[in-house]
């Protein structure tokens, strides 16, 4: 039983995980359509999208609280019930408000899956390395396919259809959770399926203070290039599809279908190698493709673009890991709050930066810079964790009762 939960487990998580960024990230592609049928200027439709963004990791601390303090499970129904509704409302939107206000609405109940669906899915894991790699690249999934669902969606049937249809999908994802979780399918774990060493109190701080600098740089980066990469397409390599929305949204899909792969590899990397040491070279790695990326105009950018979001995301599960094991389990959900209002709240500055540098200089190019100084800031920080050797094999779950 204890098993089938597990897997069950992962299964919505990650099911959760890729809507979470599927549907926070429609709006990025959508944008592209409405500048073109409102005749409205991109950063004043972009800027719609901020308080989403903001809500979106500004509302995971509530959220975490609530998970730790009612129920995982039942917050979870939450979510997908909530964002699959407010999806559905900005499909009907028909003013700047009420988009604005739909939009809102959509980060908000999204908020509520890192906070609680990752520690949810840590505490039913048998293997957290593997688990957190597989939920990962789940997330990286939504991502890729955000840009391309939107657009063909948006070219087929209309822009509305893109937030309608997969509001659609997710209530009925949300109605099947529920089912599962008044059926007893699910579980509310207070303690992990399979224990671990508890850290000592003067590691715990230092993780803490360290890793609040590490992943609000590693979130700014993350966030930023998702919102980013459609317009740096349509400037770039237009030509190249003929101002097609589905050309744009495909190359931003090919981008984050290949970076999905790194959790894979990130996660097996986390179960087998310090996770100190694994952390520390993604971020280094990133700065010279990031550099790269920004003076490339061909569509080999494409492929560069790949690389840069593999780097960022392939040391998520690894920071993931060493915020479990440094936090006792009672807290994880508060303290995946806390991670992502730096990650994703904090780090929506990033996201608030695109119109203005937009405006400013007419390019997006700039960016390119604050991301690798954000890089350059983790790899930093990352240096003064405390060091883990390699990790050993986790012990075999005891059987449910």
């Amino acid at each position: 039983m204890a098993r089938y939960a597990s897997f069950l487990t992962l299964g919505f998580s990650s099911i959760a995980h890729t809507f979470s960024h599927l549907f926070t990230l429609l709006y990025a592609t959508v944008v592209l359509v409405l500048e073109r049928e409102w005749g409205m200027g991109y950063d004043t439709l972009f800027a719609l999208s901020i308080p989403m963004s903001i809500l979106f990791g500004a509302a995971a601390l509530p959220a975490g609280w609530l998970g730790d303090r009612w129920s995982a499970s039942g917050m979870m129904t939450l979510f997908f019930l909530g964002v699959g509704a407010c999806s559905v409302a900005t499909g009907l939107a028909n003013t700047p408000l009420t988009i604005c206000l739909a939009l809102a609405g959509i980060g908000l109940f999204a908020a509520i899956y890192h906070p609680v669906g990752i520690p949810w899915l840590v505490r039913n894991a048998t293997n957290r390395g593997r688990a957190l790699g597989i939920n990962g690249l789940f997330g990286s999934a939504g991502t890729a396919g955000a840009a391309l669902v939107a657009g063909v969606l948006a070219d087929l049937y209309g822009w509305r259809a893109a937030f309608i249809v997969p509001g659609v999908v997710c209530l009925i994802v949300g109605v099947a959770f529920l089912w599962a979780r008044q059926t007893g399918l699910l579980l509310d774990r207070g303690e992990d399926l399979v224990p671990q060493p508890a850290p000592g109190k003067s590691d715990i701080w230092r993780v803490f203070w360290v890793m609040s600098a590490t992943m609000l740089c590693t979130g700014l980066i993350f966030q930023a290039t998702a919102f980013a990469l459609p317009k740096v397409f349509d400037e770039r390599l237009a030509d190249f599809f003929h101002d097609s929305v589905f050309g744009i949204g495909g190359m931003v899909t090919i981008v984050y279908t290949c970076s999905a792969l790194s959790q894979l590899i990130g996660g097996e990397l986390a179960d087998r190698f310090s996770l100190r040491s694994v952390y520390i070279a993604v971020q280094w790695l990133q700065i010279p493709v990031i550099i790269f990326a920004m003076t490339v105009i061909h569509p080999a950018l494409v492929g560069v673009a790949a690389l840069m979001v593999s780097l960022n995301v392939a040391g998520q599960p690894a920071e993931n890991s060493l915020l479990a094991k440094y936090t006792p389990p009672q807290w994880r959900g508060r303290a995946f709050g806390g991670k992502f209002v730096l990650t994703l709240g904090v780090s929506s500055i990033g996201v608030a930066v695109i119109p203005l540098i937009y405006k400013l200089t007419g390019t997006l190019d700039v960016l390119f810079i604050l991301l690798a100084a954000c890089a350059a800031g983790a790899g930093i920080f990352a240096i003064l964790l405390p060091r883990d050797g390699k990790p050993t094999m986790m012990a075999e779950p005891q059987a449910a009762e």
